[in-house]
């Protein structure tokens, strides 16, 4: 894992914050403080190990935008060599228990 790119995925998930605000009116408040909290990287994997679905998860289901959630976006290249296969298993899974069928994964 170098430096650079967990730099990347940390500006990626501001991009999140702001692709749900903008496409899904959902402003993701306590994903956006965790983020900036905890940085990136340690915000993602503390949501994927939390029981259920996250309320950013659930928000972005209702308005059909699963597609640009944390959990789609830790699937792609090159962001899932940044995780475990354990935690790409839990994304996917809970993608796919939501009806959505991750590209990549």
């Amino acid at each position: 894992m170098t430096e650079a790119l967990q730099q990347q995925f940390q500006e990626r998930m501001r991009q999140i914050y702001d692709q749900a605000r903008d496409e899904c009116g959902y402003t993701a408040t306590r994903f956006i403080q965790m983020v900036n909290a905890d940085g990136g990287l340690v915000a993602a994997k503390k949501l994927l190990v939390a029981s259920g679905y996250s309320e950013g998860l659930t928000r972005l289901w209702e308005a059909k935008g699963l597609d640009i959630s944390m959990e789609a976006t830790i699937l792609q290249q090159p962001w899932c060599q940044l995780f475990t296969e354990s935690e790409l298993k839990v994304a996917k899974r809970k993608l796919q228990d939501l009806g959505c069928e991750p590209k990549n994964a």
